[in-house]
């Protein structure tokens, strides 16, 4: 058993300015500290060194080396992490370019973690991103978990004081996410303590 909270990196995905992204990260990332379940660590990528140029291929064995230093204090929180929840808008009905730039740069530190979505956009939600954003995760030997929180139409689903105006469906479902994401974060801690995940490139 894990001997203490599991570690959940909360990843805003967003880089934009005047990103709306901030007040859902904050939201969220306060509901997971008082689940009690978690070590919570916000991951804003609008401070962090992300490339879009990648070292010569094949990228995998050489990243961590290659890596910009300023990479590096991210690069450690999430090989610490035993979850994961991205915070992502939906752009044009996919998800950000810095979210994808976070992803290739990384390998191993995804491997065999549960990772969960909250998504905003418009009619939609962000789900189209969301959608795809799994898919990307397969590839990296992660477990997306099933529930997520989504808010169609943002910019009316929050109140000026930085909460959801829907505070009991937004939290019940954000509720439903943590629980899978506390089952699955133990479950998957255990897995990789009792057997290291070396899956065949």
């Amino acid at each position: 058993m894990t001997t203490g909270p599991l570690k959940l990196a909360v990843i805003l995905g967003s880089v934009r300015e005047g990103r709306f992204g901030e007040v859902v990260t904050h939201w969220y990332a306060g509901l997971a500290r008082e689940h009690g379940a978690f070590e919570v660590d916000v991951v804003d990528l609008a401070e962090t060194e992300l490339p879009l140029v990648l070292p010569e291929t094949p990228p995998a064995m050489a990243t961590e080396e290659l890596r910009p230093a300023g990479m590096l204090p991210l690069s450690a929180k999430l090989a610490a992490a035993d979850a994961f929840v991205v915070v992502t808008p939906e752009y044009n009905h996919s998800f950000p370019a810095s979210l994808k730039a976070l992803i290739d740069w990384h390998l191993t530190e995804w491997r065999a973690k549960p990772v969960g979505f909250v998504s905003y956009g418009a009619q939609s939600g962000g789900l189209r991103a969301v959608e795809q954003l799994r898919q990307v995760f397969a590839e990296m030997h992660a477990a997306t978990i099933r529930d997520g929180v989504a808010f169609p139409n943002y910019w009316e689903a929050f109140g000026e004081d930085g909460r959801p105006r829907d505070t009991e469906g937004t939290g019940g479902a954000a509720k439903v996410m943590l629980d899978e994401l506390a089952w699955w974060g133990t479950a998957l801690h255990e897995a990789r303590r009792k057997t290291p995940y070396n899956p065949q490139p």
